[in-house]
């Protein structure tokens, strides 16, 4: 069956797009997806996203990993995905979905989408590291130089190794470039390889570094590969609360595959 898609990316954060409002796309299909995801024999993407209709918001966003799995929350997926609702005519400029955390809202001026995140409670400090779930799970590290890591072996490691083990996290080497302003790179689980961006990540992040006071700036800015993303927040009894991912997000191409 012929499908229509639609590609974006968010900082080189890539995503497949299908427009599934009449379920016509084979959801349960976990080769399809990774196969659609795959870069040399299909669209290739870091995961794959499902527009979907919901019954009390203006759309629901349904994410897979580019190994097909269904996974946790997306940061620049879900602001590509406002973006696509946009090009649907969906929605003008602002927007309330729901995802697999929950309801988000999001604002869209031109190519720029800032959405709003989960709350965040509970930020968990080891010896030389930060957890936090900011929708997703993700393990924080400061390096030296940021630039100089082996992102994908470090980040296997801590990925797969105690405490996480099986279930696994997101990991995010950090290097403070001055201020409020901070290079990060991102290895994520599911795609099991860095990526040149990572919404949920760059919010962990942000986060973190409030916490373990490397800034005192409730506005951070993220360089990542892929572009830069900024992260706001406002933290009240411990609790991080409005917190924003802003960023840019754009549709790079359209196609039609059988699957």
């Amino acid at each position: 069956m012929a499908h229509m898609f639609y590609k974006y990316q968010g900082t080189g954060n890539d995503f497949v797009f299908f427009d599934n409002r009449q379920l016509t796309f084979s959801k349960n299909d976990t080769n399809l997806i990774a196969r659609l995801c795959d870069r040399r024999f299909g669209i290739g993407a870091d995961g794959l996203i499902l527009l979907e209709n919901d019954v009390t918001t203006d759309f629901k966003m349904v994410y897979y990993n580019a190994d097909g799995n269904e996974s946790s929350m997306c940061g620049n997926g879900g602001r590509c995905i406002v973006a696509f609702a946009k090009f649907l005519k969906i929605i003008e400029d602002k927007t309330t979905f729901m995802a697999v955390d929950g309801l988000h809202e999001a604002i869209i001026t031109n190519e720029t989408v800032a959405l709003k995140m989960q709350d965040v409670e509970g930020i968990t400090r080891g010896e030389s590291y930060s957890f936090l779930n900011t929708g997703s799970p993700h393990h924080v590290t400061c390096v030296n130089d940021v630039k100089s890591v082996n992102v994908k072996e470090e980040g296997a490691k801590i990925r797969y190794g105690a405490p996480y083990n099986e279930a696994g996290t997101n990991v995010n080497f950090v290097t403070r470039i001055k201020d409020n302003h901070f290079m990060v790179r991102t290895y994520e689980r599911g795609v099991e390889d860095e990526t040149l961006s990572c919404g949920t990540g760059v919010t962990a992040v942000a986060l973190a570094m409030y916490d373990q006071n490397n800034t005192n700036a409730s506005t951070v800015l993220l360089e990542t590969q892929g572009g830069n993303l900024e992260v706001s927040f406002t933290k009240t009894d411990g609790k991080y609360t409005n917190i924003w991912l802003k960023g840019p997000a754009q549709q790079v191409f359209k196609g039609e595959i059988q699957c």
